[in-house]
């Protein structure tokens, strides 16, 4: 009987789904050596963020008749960049994961911090917890007739821009990878350089995927092209911006303000000046943290697996 190892855990509705085609679920917490170990019987690998899946973990799967025991990893999320794909890809292991699950709760999750940021919610609650009533140290923006800046449109930037038409903003885009015409029909004026994004927009959210061309994209130098003031989210992943640049754009009020839940180095160490600054916003990586996110990312990387280990063809196969 085939066996999948699971390390960070997914919903029990996934794992029901694998068990229901025949495999062997084994959950448990493992990494380094014990990762290792465990990955001598597995067929399959189901991880979320958590698990890092690197050459050296690749290298340690065992070979029967020359090919590798472990035949898939799935990301129970979207992003792989826990996983190194190039060395699963040499070693003939495939790696599957789960894209449109968590498209509408992170796409939530951004509203709630252009919201939180707009009026000042985490200090006002924070003050009322104090027994405090200060109602004009808190005056507020409407996001209504604001500008928003998009950095990547894809699925989840996508339905940012569903949910923006709701709160009657206008929304700019920045992302080559996307047609003009397609941009057109969603309602977004595309522009080709990011910095007349930057420069013409009230509120900035990125969307897009870790890769080299997009890490520290923002930065000093872009960070200046904000138009002074604007607010700044990130819900993609952390690397994106560069955190010491940011610290700088929010101490001067070139940014005024920034709502992240993502980072350069997950947990955010205790000693960073992000977690010192009145007008920031922080979360712990929690954008498809949703009860209705995370069931579906469990059924449908289980779905995925499963059709790897049957030899059928899965539609959300990354290599």
């Amino acid at each position: 009987m085939p066996r999948v190892l699971i390390t960070d855990g997914i919903s029990k509705p996934g794992v029901e789904v694998l068990r229901k085609a025949g495999l062997e679920v084994d959950e448990r917490q493992a990494k380094g050596k014990d990762l290792l170990d465990a990955l001598q019987y597995a067929d399959a690998l189901i991880v979320r963020s958590a698990t890092q899946v690197t050459a050296e973990v690749v290298a340690g799967v065992p070979k029967v008749q020359s090919q590798p025991r472990l035949r898939v990893v799935g990301r129970a999320g979207v992003g792989v960049d826990n996983i190194d794909t190039d060395a699963c890809k040499a070693a003939g292991i495939a790696v599957v994961n789960a894209p449109l699950a968590a498209t509408n709760a992170v796409a939530e999750l951004a509203f709630g911090m252009m919201l939180g940021l707009s009026r000042h919610m985490a200090r006002a609650d924070a003050s009322m917890r104090k027994g405090e009533w200060e109602k004009k140290a808190f005056m507020g923006h409407e996001l209504r007739g604001k500008t928003l800046g998009l950095v990547g449109i894809g699925r989840i930037g996508g339905r940012v821009v569903e949910l923006s038409k709701a709160f009657g903003m206008r929304v700019l885009a920045y992302d080559p990878y996307v047609p003009n015409d397609k941009a057109r029909a969603m309602g977004v004026e595309k522009h080709e350089r990011l910095e007349e994004v930057l420069a013409a927009s009230d509120v900035v959210s990125l969307h897009v995927a870790l890769t080299p061309e997009t890490r520290h994209l923002i930065g000093d130098r872009t960070l200046q092209h904000m138009k002074k003031g604007a607010l700044l989210v990130n819900i993609s992943r952390g690397p994106v911006i560069d955190e010491a640049a940011l610290v700088r754009a929010l101490k001067s009020g070139q940014v005024g303000g920034a709502g992240l839940d993502v980072f350069e180095e997950e947990p955010l160490p205790h000693a960073s000046e992000l977690r010192t600054l009145p007008n920031v916003l922080l979360t712990p990586h929690v954008g498809a943290s949703t009860r209705e996110a995370q069931d579906a990312a469990g059924l449908m990387v289980a779905e995925q697996v499963v059709k790897v280990l049957r030899g059928e063809k899965a539609e959300h196969r990354v290599v």
